[in-house]
């Protein structure tokens, strides 16, 4: 399936300029579109108007294998309010000097430049995120950390800096955009957007950009979701048992009993669930070796980690890691909750 996004809406007051590259997510780039779109059907004239360019080719496929026909002339394009940079899966190795000269450049000319999902990749290697918070899809946090030791990396949902943003992409992208219709045309008419995109409530920059690992919020427990927490912020050294049991000021026995009825697992098992997450993350965004990447990720032994992977994921650490993403036109995702409880029992949890 193929869409034309070359048609130019008339230039209106605000203009945003998005630049896409290849295995863009594009449900992020249009809901991200639609919020425009929809303030200038509320608005007696056009607000907003945008270009959507790339720097490889006129043709790029997103994610969903759908390839879009855009434009490939960026230094044609007048000065913007906004430059979006779209990436998805692939962009954390993807590295275009012309692109980075040109949002260099535009970044100086004093426009907003904001990195979207892993887009946030292509502007930190800019240096435009130097000493700034930024974010990224709660996936990659780890691995973008470790890239970028001078950018302050935050689990949140977008940020803003000045004329510098990140967004976590998603459908982050529509709370961003109305945050900023918000910033310059106030909260009735961003609600009133919003009320057409039936997209309530907006969420504030730092709301969390998920909750408990698939399971309902509803009905999990507050100490299990700070149990969750607290073994997600200390994944190269785990917590003990005992030792989240005394942070939480619970019993042992109480939490383990909660946990189970509420995740599905021990707190053990989703210890390793999430350093397993972790190390494959690491594997396939960083150059650290797979012995590095099993002490960032909490295993003992780099024995263990080795079984425990290959157990989980089907291949040797380093065979996933040759294996994404060139070998592979769409590389699966497999690593969740659910599948993890199938597997359990083929996985020693010590170490």
């Amino acid at each position: 399936m193929q869409i034309d996004m070359t048609q130019q809406s008339p230039r209106a007051s605000h203009h945003a300029i998005f630049v896409v590259v290849p295995r863009f997510n594009i449900t992020t780039l249009i809901t991200m579109i639609e919020a425009m779109r929809i303030a200038n059907y509320l608005a007696p004239e056009p607000l907003f108007s945008w270009d959507i360019v790339s720097f490889d080719g006129s043709k790029v496929a997103a994610s969903n294998g759908m390839t879009t026909t855009v434009s490939t002339d960026p230094d044609s394009l007048h000065p913007s309010e906004f430059v979006f940079v779209l990436g998805s899966w692939g962009t954390e190795h993807y590295n275009n000097r012309a692109l980075t000269a040109w949002l260099r450049k535009r970044a100086r000319a004093g426009e907003n430049i904001c990195g979207v999902e892993l887009g946030c990749y292509i502007i930190a290697r800019a240096g435009l995120l130097d000493l700034k918070p930024a974010t990224t899809h709660w996936s990659w946090l780890s691995g973008f950390r470790e890239s970028f030791d001078r950018v302050d990396v935050q689990d949140c949902l977008f940020t803003m800096e000045g004329k510098t943003m990140t967004c976590s992409g998603g459908l982050a992208g529509i709370d961003l955009m109305l945050r900023l219709i918000e910033r310059s045309h106030g909260s009735s008419f961003s609600g009133e957007i919003a009320d057409q995109m039936l997209h309530h409530p907006i969420r504030n920059a730092n709301a969390p950009q998920r909750s408990t690992m698939g399971r309902s919020t509803e009905t999990m427990l507050p100490l299990v979701r700070e149990a969750m927490t607290l073994i997600e912020e200390n994944i190269e050294e785990p917590l003990s048992v005992p030792a989240i049991s005394e942070a939480l000021d619970v019993s042992q026995r109480q939490l383990e009993r909660q946990f189970k009825k509420h995740v599905g697992c021990t707190v053990v098992q989703f210890g390793l669930l999430r350093r397993l997450q972790n190390a494959r993350l690491l594997l396939i965004s960083t150059e650290l070796s797979v012995r590095e990447i099993a002490t960032a990720s909490g295993f003992n032994t780099l024995s263990h980690f080795a079984y425990s992977f290959g157990k989980f994921f089907g291949r040797r650490p380093s065979e996933y890691r040759e294996a994404w993403p060139a070998n592979e036109p769409a590389p699966s995702w497999p690593g969740s909750l659910s599948d993890f409880l199938s597997t359990l029992k083929k996985i020693p949890t010590e170490g």
